[in-house]
């Protein structure tokens, strides 16, 4: 199990695996900002086991005399499962705590970290369930410079596997998540059954 709740804080343990992660090189300083700093692919919906590898990566990016932690993450609430104000962040330099912010009116897909040193890193989070070709073009195309799409844009684009209707919820009913994608002009591909 990767996680554990105490206090209304999730902790959350080593991360499994290496986060899937594509970032525009630094920029030189004075460099005007650009939409997104790049995109990232977490492996489920579920905060304490995909975020603590992520805020890792995103401390490790960045010239090499300066790696200042994440001290804090924006997130759009219907992208995750959970919704923890506190993350536990195990890394080299120790443990730390990393907080969690949750917004309703945040653009689909979009993930902001701030730095201690109150840098931001703007990355577009593409869905678990995207497949593998179309994850990474979006995530490199996220880290382009000259990208000029934002996240629920390069989220239009993807094409996803869905599972049945009986799979995502047993009643047939639309979830919250999915009724606000399709009424924000978003629509779910169906594919055909495999063969």
């Amino acid at each position: 199990m990767w996680t554990l709740t105490e206090r209304g804080t999730t902790i959350g343990l080593p991360p499994p695996s290496t986060p899937r992660l594509c970032l525009r090189p630094p920029p030189p300083s004075g460099s005007p900002q650009t939409l997104l700093d790049g995109g990232w692919w977490p492996r489920s919906a579920d905060p304490a086991a995909e975020l603590p590898g992520l805020a890792l990566a995103l401390q490790a990016h960045g010239p090499p005399d300066d790696h200042r932690p994440i001290t804090h993450i924006m997130l759009r609430a219907s992208d995750w499962d959970s919704h923890p104000r506190k993350l536990r962040v195990d890394g080299s330099d120790g443990a730390r705590m990393v907080r969690l912010s949750w917004f309703d009116t945040l653009p689909a897909g979009l993930l902001t970290a701030i730095y201690a040193d109150g840098r931001r890193v703007d990355l577009l989070t593409v869905p678990a369930l995207t497949g593998h070709a179309e994850a990474y073009a979006a995530m490199e195309l996220a880290a382009l410079t000259a990208n000029h799409l934002r996240t629920p844009g390069l989220l239009a684009a993807l094409t996803m596997p869905t599972a049945p209707a009986s799979a995502r919820n047993p009643a047939g009913t639309q979830t919250a998540s999915h009724s606000a994608w399709e009424t924000e002009g978003g629509r779910l591909r169906e594919h055909p059954a495999p063969r």
